[in-house]
């Protein structure tokens, strides 16, 4: 598919303040996009902004809270004029198993991924229909192969990714593009936030390759940038995902043996939840604890 080239587009950006949604939103600057960056940390936010494109801006929202950011919509659009782009990438995770996790955050995490997620489509779509332009909806690896220890992640994942399927046929005759970026493991704050705990950390090493790498965040953002300017249907963090496709309809089978073997393994303690924890991984994890509690 053709490029369309990012120079002068306007680009909005959710869970920029770090992660992937800060190195989506400095590539898309870099590439001559004016990029909004939307998130919970302010300060951090406010940073981002300032070391991109002059134009860049920022504001502070809960991706889950609808009145705001259909504000943020309308100021963007204030403050732009249009917008071309807006990548859902905004999302937290929790671990440990079903029965013994904290399911305050395990609702958290469904509310976030996939409800934040369609919130900033209801938000933005009259403005994305303006300019006939592109939503690219972050899903994961976690939307192919449900994977033990991780029910909220995977389930809010095979969400988005349903629910961008579903309104890529809505809005096409409106000139709208829907597209579903798939990620496997990559250097970021949550995935490193898992690692702490060493039942995930040494379940996810023993995944088979290429399944148990964690991959550099630069070239993943790279990957999704290039998919952004083909306006592509799908988008793989990493080449090898595209593979994974088609063995979709047997990989759950096979998962669910595996992890039947490897909570047999990990003991008691492990399928209990001992030492995971309560709420969710990682410092973005923690910025939206402090948004929602203030603690």
């Amino acid at each position: 598919m053709s490029r369309v080239s990012l120079e002068g587009q306007v680009a909005v950006v959710t869970g920029a303040a770090r992660g992937l949604g800060e190195q989506l939103a400095r590539k898309l600057s870099a590439r001559g996009a004016c990029v909004a960056l939307v998130g919970l940390e302010p300060d951090r936010l406010r940073r981002v902004a300032a070391s991109l494109h002059e134009d860049a801006a920022h504001w502070h929202a809960d991706v889950t809270d609808h009145e705001a950011v259909e504000q943020v919509a309308r100021e963007v659009k204030a403050r732009f004029g249009k917008v071309d782009v807006v990548v859902a990438n905004a999302g937290v995770a929790a671990g440990g198993p079903f029965t013994g996790s904290d399911f305050a955050s395990w609702r958290r995490v469904v509310e976030v991924n996939l409800v934040g997620s369609a919130v900033t489509g209801r938000a933005f779509l009259p403005v994305l229909a303006e300019s006939r332009g592109y939503l690219l909806q972050v899903a994961s690896l976690a939307a192919m192969a449900p994977a033990p220890m991780m029910s909220a992640y995977c389930a809010s994942k095979a969400g988005v990714e349903a629910y961008a399927h579903c309104l890529r046929g809505e809005v096409a005759h409106k000139g709208v593009r829907v597209g579903v970026a798939y990620l496997s493991w990559t250097d970021t704050d949550m995935v490193r936030g898992a690692d702490e705990y060493p039942a995930m950390r040494e379940m996810r090493q023993r995944l088979p390759w290429p399944a148990n790498r964690t991959y550099p965040l630069g070239p993943t953002a790279d990957r999704l940038v290039d998919g952004i300017e083909r306006r592509s249907a799908h988008v793989y963090g990493q080449a090898w995902l595209r593979l994974m496709q088609g063995s979709r309809g047997w990989l759950p089978g096979v998962l669910a043996l595996g992890a039947q073997r490897e909570m047999r393994r990990l003991g008691p303690e492990a399928a209990e939840g001992a030492g995971m924890g309560a709420g969710l991984v990682g410092a973005g994890g923690v910025a939206d604890e402090k948004e929602r509690t203030g603690a």
